[in-house]
């Protein structure tokens, strides 16, 4: 199974940002997180849309944060980015009228909803600025 790594990289993204010297490009994020800038710009666009970024067009133009790291949690990042899919475990639909798949169904749905829960109060109780703090002073800033 493919696993969706987006969250962990635009958490890793807004941390140089905050960093970064004026706006930073697509070009310039998409080499620091391995990508192209097509990826980076269709990502921070779902960002801007939630305002978490916003962006500058032009030259010297790029992405810059638009609130500070302290008012942006994990949870605003995860929900911009249309909550991904956090297990691969489904629900059966083999046979739909059979009591037993409805009561494995009914079982694996309470225990999914409730993790989903858990994890979704989790990332709301970190910031991106609580993330900062505890990797300290930076090692480097985005490539020019």
């Amino acid at each position: 199974m493919r696993t969706d790594n987006r969250l962990s990289r635009v958490l890793h993204a807004l941390l140089h940002l905050e960093r970064h010297d004026g706006p930073a490009t697509s070009d310039e994020i998409g080499r620091m997180l391995n990508t192209n800038a097509t990826v980076v710009r269709r990502t921070m666009g779902g960002l801007r849309d939630a305002g978490i970024v916003g962006s500058v067009k032009g030259h010297g133009g790029g992405w810059t944060l638009a609130r500070p790291l302290d008012q942006i949690t994990m949870l605003t990042i995860y929900d911009a980015l249309g909550e991904p899919s956090l297990f691969a475990l489904g629900q059966a639909q083999d046979a739909p009228g059979c009591r037993l798949e409805q009561a494995a169904n009914t079982a694996l749905g309470k225990a999914l909803d409730g993790a989903r829960r858990r994890f979704r109060k989790e990332l709301e109780r970190v910031t991106v600025a609580d993330l900062r703090d505890e990797a300290g002073p930076p090692d480097f800033r985005l490539p020019s």
